[in-house]
């Protein structure tokens, strides 16, 4: 009995011990399944993450590209990592770039590890947004001076005074002594304290600080000089940290120097494609003489402007992005046909020009997404010129102007004073012809550049016809003072005489306005619409210049009435 309960509990122990056996078995199986599939499924996501790699054996065709943005920015030099030669304390302050959003800041807070002699300065370029802390070298520098820099903002047009230095060449004639061998212009094209210069297309020099992305038109080979541009930088960058302003890793600085001790200054951002500054700034030369600015959406398009400006003065070593083409092709494609559809078109060009440009753009296509400076400097000043035209007309706005003749401050005052009306009758109503071509070029104080060009040509041709009739008929009456029957009778003399002075008055005013018309012409449209200010604010405002313009026909029919008058007698 006892031997058949030790055999039962024997066969139950091995039952037992079989299904514990199987059942771990399947639960082992089933994990190490698990971890193969796992597995499998890692290696699946990696393979397809990579755009050269597929699972079979075709080729990936329709597998897009990975894209890249191209920016206007001049991208960073990664400053090389060196611990000996440097000078101590000399603090060089960059940008700090902050994770996760692209944005940097001033580096106050970065410290040097141990055993350097750099200060370690953080570096994002432009086209990653991973933060890599390398050393930057700094520039032997003359003997420390010490200069009270002070701040101003300003706008790159017109403030940058790039074509008003007028700087000095000796006058004193002795060649130029070319040493045996190549030329070799290294050591005058080298950079100097870290700032490398840098030729514009229009010939003009300019230096760049390719470390913190600064712009500057004072010579940084003169110590002084160099001095104050590295102070003015530091101080820049100090300011934008204390008024908490987080920066685009592809702002760039511009300075210039007004003065001796005040430096003008602006930043650009190239992702917004607007210039900006660390304090609140209000000023006449970015409205450009436009009144009623109320909004930001308005004022936009003159930072857009003036952004436009910067790059026209830096154009080099920026990649031209394709973007940037395309909108100017339908920018210049819209205003040629408005000036095909419409003579009161708003673009600030005549449509043989506006078809010029249109031809010049497709040729800038050739030249997208690379560093090609000549074409950066064209694509920027077209920009400019269009942005500056959407500003002046009140792009966007509810008040915005759709014809070029449209005033927008209210209609003018048509009620003339007694004494032009009385010489409007005298001058054959000739005065008032010409008021109202004026008020065609002349808008709320703004000259029509295009409408101005065909008015001159319009005048030009009028007044050589007058000089041609003035001359036909001085002729005529010095042929009929000289007949003999004519020389007793005093009333047709007088008449003779009256229609003889006024056809040399008509030669001789067209003569003058004919110049005077042509050296406004080839003068800018800022003069000559300073020109029409003065006059416009003059006794008569524009009634005078339109009087002045009236006088050579007005002399020419008074001079024509006379001899008719004198042949009666």
């Amino acid at each position: 009995m006892r031997g058949r309960y030790i055999r039962m509990f024997i066969s139950w122990l091995r039952i037992f011990i079989k299904t514990a056996a199987f059942r771990s078995y399947r639960s082992l199986l089933s994990v190490c399944l698990r971890l193969i599939r796992h597995y499998e499924y890692i290696e699946e996501e990696g393979f397809r993450e990579r755009p050269g790699l597929a699972f079979s054996s075709q080729p990936v065709a329709n597998q897009p590209e990975p894209t890249t943005h191209v920016s206007l920015a001049v991208p960073l030099r990664e400053a090389p990592i060196r611990t000996q030669g440097h000078q101590p304390n000399v603090q060089m302050p960059i940008p700090e770039l902050h994770e996760g959003t692209n944005m940097i800041d001033s580096a106050d807070n970065t410290r040097s590890p141990r055993n350097s002699a750099v200060p370690l300065i953080p570096i994002c370029m432009p086209e990653s947004s991973i933060s890599v802390v390398i050393a930057m070298p700094l520039p032997s520098t003359a003997p420390v001076q010490t200069f009270d820099v002070i701040l101003t903002p300003i706008v790159p047009e017109p403030q940058v005074r790039r074509y008003d230095r007028h700087v000095r060449i000796d006058r004193d004639y002795q060649p130029f002594v070319v040493k045996k061998g190549p030329l070799d212009c290294s050591e005058e094209l080298a950079e100097v304290e870290g700032w490398e210069p840098l030729t514009h297309p229009e010939g003009a020099l300019f230096f760049y600080q390719p470390y913190k992305r600064v712009f500057t038109d004072a010579d940084i080979r003169d110590p002084e000089t160099a001095v104050k541009i590295n102070k003015a930088v530091e101080m820049a960058y100090e300011e934008v940290r204390k008024a908490d302003i987080l920066l685009d890793s592809s702002v760039e600085l511009a300075l210039e120097l007004i003065g001796k001790e005040s430096c003008g200054y602006y930043f650009a951002d190239h992702k917004r494609r607007v210039i900006f500054w660390f304090e609140d700034y209000q000023n006449i030369e970015l409205m450009n003489d436009v009144r009623g600015v109320k909004r930001k959406s308005h004022v936009k398009y003159a930072l857009d402007s003036q952004y436009w400006r910067h790059i026209e003065l830096f154009p080099n070593k920026r990649v031209l992005p394709e973007d940037i083409i395309v909108k100017l092709k339908e920018i210049v494609m819209h205003a040629h046909a408005d000036n095909i559809t419409s003579e009161t078109c708003l673009a600030p060009f005549a449509p043989n020009e506006v078809a010029s440009m249109l031809d010049l753009v497709d040729f800038l296509k050739d030249s997208t997404n690379k560093e090609r400076e000549h074409s950066v400097w064209i694509a920027a000043r077209f920009m400019r010129l269009f942005c500056n035209a959407k500003f002046v007309n009140f792009c966007g706005q509810p008040g915005a102007r759709l014809d070029v003749d449209q005033s927008l401050y209210g209609e003018y005052d048509t009620r003339s004073k007694k004494i032009i009306r009385v010489m409007n009758v005298i001058l054959f109503g000739s005065p008032d012809v010409q008021s109202k071509a004026i008020r065609t070029i002349w808008v709320d104080e703004t000259i029509v550049h295009p409408r101005w060009k065909d008015f001159t040509d319009r005048l030009t041709t009028e007044w050589n016809g007058y000089t041609i009739f003035s001359t036909v008929m001085l002729a005529v009456d010095i042929s009929f003072l000289a007949v003999p029957a004519v020389a007793t009778q005093t009333p047709a003399v007088v008449l003779a005489y009256l229609s003889s002075l006024c056809a040399m008055g008509s030669l001789v005013v067209s003569l003058i306005l004919a110049g005077q018309v042509n050296d406004s012409r080839r003068g800018s449209a800022a003069a000559v619409a300073s020109f029409m200010v003065k006059i416009s604010r003059s006794m008569f405002g524009l009634e005078s210049l339109a009087l002045m313009l009236s006088l050579p026909f007005a002399l020419l029919i008074w001079g024509s009435v006379s001899w008719l008058h004198s042949t009666d007698w």
